[in-house]
Formats: structure tokens, sequence, C-alpha cells
């Protein structure tokens, strides 16, 4: 790309992804903001449990198609490139059976261990929704390899909306909101996001007649890791959820979800960068070698920590106002809150380890890493629940997150010599940066104003 093609990718990309982002964002809390004030906590709990579940089954399609398709599809020939997206959507189907099949194995276990007596059903369900939001990621993961993210925007914006605006109208009208008809809507939202998607990526969908299971292979053997690395990355964010289900009960699980869940706001930008800058990050190792990936690196963390540092310091000021907000049943939420808004200092940083990890080719290392924070996630938040209670998931998960990246750094030192300190001077020079563009922006409009008045004056 040159110079101002590249500003407009930065620019044009960051801007629809960070629009994806808030907007589930905001979507998503205001559901929750509803669901907390309507559902008794059992039953928000077990709607948390629910979704951990089948948060699984979307990271593992995910985690084996995303990233493989991406890369495949950003230097692949004009003949290729219909014969990889035919394996990709075979593969995309076999995911779907596997997974389906699975849940419906372990729901009855589930259910016992969380004692959540509508789960079985409601995993019948999701397997339905399984099948319906194939053509959702065929597509979105078409649109990203193609640099267009307009199209992810809007079928996100129809998937997390709808869902919203069904349990709007429930609450308004006074109506009850039952979990299993909300898994029978999530399945709907699919549907329209499927077609959505569909209408935005029309003009990517080139396949070929028939299957080549030798690019089925290499899609998959690219994925394994990346499939491996999402599993353990969600049993590494939800294992402290799922252990208060099964240690505790669905209640610990509700008022710890609602930390984590405004914890996770100053996350929006995290994943926004993250889904531009692979594909760039992929294209810099062809081109620029270790030097272009570590100044990527850096320059992406500081970006990500200058957007949510305010944020943070926000949240850290007014925890008690902010629990509050959403439902003063909820107020011994207020010192998980303070513990679980500093992961935010964290994440960006491992998120981006995988993200480059993974652009470059080297998936099995990042899935190591998950894997191994996955088991020292599980060891410290026994460890801590058993003699915290429920603080002590907040307390296990933040030591996870310290642990591994005090490692992951090391690692991103030895590989292409980043050195973490940098993302902190980026971030501050984001800032300044900001602050020109802003004093620019005035001064300009400041002398058209003048030029104005003198042009006026002259006519006189």
């Amino acid at each position: 790309m040159k110079g101002s093609e590249e500003r407009s990718y930065w620019l044009k990309s960051g801007f629809f992804s960070l629009l994806d982002r808030g907007s589930v964002l905001v979507f998503g809390l205001g559901s929750y903001l509803i669901l907390i004030r309507t559902l008794e906590k059992e039953q928000l709990g077990a709607w948390v449990l629910f979704l951990a579940t089948m948060g699984f089954a979307e990271v593992a399609k995910s985690g084996l198609l995303q990233n493989a398709l991406v890369k495949y599809l950003s230097t692949s020939t004009e003949e290729e490139y219909p014969v990889i997206t035919t394996a990709s959507v075979f593969l995309n189907f076999v995911i779907s059976c596997i997974s389906a099949l699975i849940l419906v194995a372990v729901g009855g276990m589930l259910s016992t261990l969380w004692s959540i007596p509508e789960l079985p059903t409601m995993i019948g369900i999701y397997c339905i929704t399984a099948f319906l939001n194939i053509p959702y990621y065929h597509c979105n993961f078409l649109l990203q390899s193609n640099l267009t993210f307009v199209g992810i925007f809007f079928s996100n914006f129809f998937k997390q909306g709808l869902i919203f605006f069904y349990i709007l109208i429930f609450f308004l009208n006074g109506w009850d909101i039952e979990i299993i008809n909300l898994a029978w809507m999530q399945a709907f939202t699919y549907l329209v996001a499927s077609i959505t998607s569909i209408s935005f990526a029309w003009k990517f969908l080139r396949h070929a007649r028939k299957i080549d299971f030798e690019w089925v292979g290499k899609l998959f053997h690219y994925g394994k890791f990346v499939f491996g690395t999402n599993v353990s990355g969600m049993l590494y964010k939800k294992m402290d959820v799922m252990m208060l289900g099964a240690l505790i009960n669905p209640v610990a699980v509700a008022l710890y979800d609602l930390a984590v869940r405004i914890a996770n706001m100053v996350e929006v930008p995290t994943y926004s960068v993250a889904s531009v800058v692979f594909p760039q990050s992929a294209r810099k190792m062809e081109s620029g070698g270790p030097t272009a990936i570590r100044d990527l690196y850096e320059k992406s963390v500081g970006a990500i920590l200058a957007m949510i540092i305010p944020f943070l310091i926000v949240i850290m000021i007014f925890t008690k106002p902010i629990i509050g907000l959403f439902s003063s049943d909820f107020l011994d939420a207020v010192p998980l809150l303070r513990l679980t808004i500093l992961y935010g200092l964290f994440i960006p940083f491992s998120s981006q380890f995988g993200t480059v990890l993974d652009s470059i080719g080297k998936p099995r290392i990042n899935f190591y890493f998950v894997f191994v924070g996955f088991g020292l996630n599980i060891l410290l938040n026994y460890l801590f629940i058993t003699n915290f209670g429920v603080v002590g998931a907040a307390y296990g998960t933040l030591s996870t997150y310290i642990l591994m990246f005090i490692v992951t750094q090391i690692v991103l030192n030895r590989m292409f010599g980043v050195r973490a300190y940098k993302a902190f001077y980026y971030s501050i020079g984001f800032y300044s940066e900001g602050f020109h563009m802003v004093k620019n922006y005035f001064n300009n409009n400041s002398s058209f104003v003048e030029e104005e008045i003198l042009d006026s004056e002259n006519v006189k």
C-alpha cells in the first residue's frame, strides 16, 4: 500500500471495526441492564453459563476458519480463491456438526453440575443456531479477507440489536422473559445476520464446484492451533465464571459476571485493533521482517492503551455509582469491579501477542502459551475461590494475567526485539498527536473565519 492508501485503510477499517465493537458493547450492556432488573439471580446466572457454554462452539468455528482463511486469501491467486472458499465452507459445516454432537452429549452433565434444568433444551436450540450461523461466519471472514469491514458491522449490529429490542419490548410491556425464549431469539438473530452478511459479501462469493480436500487439510492444519488457542483462551476467560457455578452457585456467577461485563468495556479497542492488525501483520512480515512486526506490535498496543486508560481511571473512581446504574441489589460487586478492571492493562499485550504470532504463521507457539495460561488460571482460581469465595475468581484471573504478561513479553523481546515500555511511550504520543490534530483543526477553522470576515469587508 502507498502511504495515503495505508492511512485510508487504517482510518476506515479502524472506524468500522471500532463501531462494530462499540455497537456490540452497547447492545450487550443494554440487554444485560434490562435482564439484571427482570430476571432472578439464579436465572441470570443460568443465562450467563449458557452463553459461556455456547461460546466454546463459536470460538472453535472462528479459530479453525478465520485466521486461516484471511491468511490464505490475502495471498491467493484468482484460480485458488474459489477453491479455498469452498474448502472453508465445507469445514464450517463439519465443525457445526461436531459442535452440536458434543454439546448434546455434555448438556445433561452440565445441567446437573450447575443446577440448571433448562440447559439441555437450550443446547438443543443452539444446535439449530450452529447451522444458521454458517453463512454469517463464512461471509464475515470473506469480508475481513478483502479488507471490507462495513458489512461485518451491519451483520453484528442486527445480531446484537434484534435481541436487545426483543428484551426491551418485553420489559416495557411488563412481560416475563424466559431464558428458553431468549435462546430461540438468538437463533433468529443469527438468521438475520447471515442474510445481512451474504448481501455485503455477495461480490466475494466465488466457489468451486468440487471440494478440494487438500485445501481442507491446509485450512485445518493451519487453523488447528488457532482453534486450540481460541478454545483455551475461552476457557482462560470463562473458567472463573464456570468454576464459580460449580464451586458456589449461579447467584455467585451473576454477581461476578456484572463486574466482568463492565470491565469488558475497556476491551472494545483491543479487539477492534486486532481485527485490523491481523491482515496488515501478515503483509508486514513479508515486506519488513521482524523490525516491522516489532513496530506494529508496540504501536498497536500503544494505540489500545491510549484509548482504554482514561476509561479505566473513570471506572476506578466511580465504581460504586456505575454498579448502582445497573442495580442497587448488586453493590457487592464493587470490590470485584475494582479488581477485574485491571485486566484491561494486560489484555492488549496478550491479545496482540496472539494476533502477531498467528499472522506470521506461528499459531503453535500462541496455542502453547494460551494453553499454559488456561491451566494456570484453573489452578489459581481454584485456590483463590476455595479460600476467598467470589472475590477469589478476580484474584486468580488477575494473577494469571500478570504472570503470562511477564512470560510473553520475554518471548516477544527475543523473537522481534519488542520492548513493552515502548507501548506506553507510543500511547503518550497518541495523546500528543490527538492534541495537535484538534489544535490544527481549530486553527484552520479560525483562519477560515478570518478570511471570510476580510472578504466581507472588501465587498463593503
